[in-house]
């Protein structure tokens, strides 16, 4: 999947930057993502594994995210073993959380 889905316009994040963003989200999910689900259209639910710095890890990533692509929102939940991710968009960005969405599922199954 080409990174430009991930990237729309409204995306501030300079495009050099952009490689090293998706890999650390990718790195993430690879390590940690125990569940997916789509509760609703325009809402993405993943549950990672926690374990020592995993939400320090998580709530970064999600800080980064915020300063360059404000059209997400992000809820963090922690419980004793897992973090829950939501991560909600606005109707004008949901090809780019059905992008997220799918390269999700697809690392899932590697």
């Amino acid at each position: 999947m080409s990174d430009q889905v991930w990237a729309p316009e409204s995306c501030t994040l300079p495009t050099e930057e952009r490689p090293l963003r998706v890999a650390a989200w990718d790195g993430l999910l690879r390590e940690r993502l125990t569940s997916l689900s789509r509760p609703e259209p325009l809402r993405l639910r993943l549950e990672l594994t926690g374990g020592p710095g995993v939400e320090e890890r998580v709530r970064d990533l999600v800080e980064r995210e915020r300063g360059c692509c404000s059209f997400f929102t992000f809820t963090t939940t922690s419980g004793d073993d897992l973090i829950g991710l939501d991560i909600a968009v606005d109707p004008a960005h949901e090809a780019v959380l059905d992008a997220l969405a799918a390269r999700t599922a697809a690392g899932e199954q590697q």
